[in-house]
């Protein structure tokens, strides 16, 4: 994984985003709990207002949620859909139901299981399944229960059910506490960790900005084997969990934008728009990077980056 700079505390620019019904809206985005999204959907917004003259709202809403209202009209966009960790939404709104359009280029991410690099000296941790130890998981018992604890994601997210199935898989669920939180909790427990030099494993992810702020170790794996990767989510049966196995690192994920398919007959510019707009892993870290760690306005920062790209937006219509 790639140290690369990027994005945010979940509460950072969600004041701009509207959490009520949205009216009379020509396109309303969709912005999930993770910082990226949040800043490609005030760009997106922008490049659809200034190029095209339309109204565009910003509304929050889970995964699940924002596929749903552009399959049934109340939404159009998805700004950032991480493949594979979505792929039951994709494959029902974009291939079984063809109400979503998936944009084709993707942003490269990556996603693991980090400690700090004072936790890493401190316990001499190198592999993942170490976790499985006990003796190993009690360095991260921070409340004296005898069993570690490790960040596995926020509530929600796809991935934090495939890191569920990852820890059964290693054996680290039977000595680890799985924590599901906000990420902003979790990154103020990274910092707090960082600065009281104490032991902390959790998720990570590429484009992220806490490979900016502090030093951190992302745990070994096995390569990624598609043989072995055998990943079910809640919505494909009570049994999700028992009958997935996932003993390997993550695949390289994808990035990429979906638009509610109805877009080309209502708004065929921004349907052209949103199927050609095109970022790279840098952008998206850079984008993220000025709005989390500079604290940049994202609505303001989503303008000037609109204005200073203008080449790159006008590739986006022709």
């Amino acid at each position: 994984m790639k140290k690369l700079i990027s994005a945010a505390t979940l509460g950072l620019g969600l004041a701009a985003v509207q959490t009520g019904p949205v009216l009379a809206a020509d396109v309303v985005i969709g912005v999930p709990n993770w910082p990226s999204v949040l800043v490609t959907g005030h760009v997106l917004k922008v490049a659809l207002e200034d190029n095209l003259g339309l109204e565009v709202e910003l509304q929050n809403g889970t995964n699940p949620v924002v596929f749903e209202g552009m399959d049934a009209g109340s939404m159009h966009v998805h700004p950032e859909v991480w493949l594979p960790n979505q792929t039951n939404l994709h494959n029902t709104f974009v291939k079984d139901k063809k109400t979503v359009k998936m944009n084709p280029n993707g942003v490269a991410g990556d996603q693991a299981m980090c400690v700090t690099k004072g936790t890493a000296e401190r316990t001499g941790i190198v592999n993942l399944s170490e976790l499985s130890d006990p003796d190993m998981a009690k360095n991260f018992d921070s409340d004296g229960d005898g069993r570690g604890e490790i960040w596995i994601g926020a509530a929600g997210w796809a991935s934090t059910n495939v890191e569920k199935i990852r820890a059964k898989s290693y054996g680290y669920s039977e000595t680890m506490q799985l924590k599901e939180m906000d990420e902003s909790l979790a990154l103020a427990e990274v910092d707090a960790a960082v600065t009281g030099n104490d032991n902390i494993a959790f998720f990570c992810y590429t484009p992220h900005h806490m490979f900016a702020l502090h030093d951190l170790v992302i745990l070994k794996e096995p390569a990624h084997d598609p043989a072995k990767w055998n990943v079910k989510q809640p919505t494909d049966g009570a049994d999700w969990l028992e009958v997935s196995d996932a003993p390997v690192a993550w695949d390289t994920a994808y990035l990429h934008i979906h638009y509610a398919a109805e877009l080309e007959t209502s708004h065929p510019q921004a349907a052209k728009l949103l199927g050609s707009a095109k970022f790279d892993t840098n952008t998206i870290s850079q984008m993220t990077y000025a709005v989390v760690v500079e604290k940049r306005d994202p609505a303001e920062f989503a303008k000037e980056w609109v204005a200073n790209n203008g080449d790159a937006v006008d590739s986006w219509l022709n």
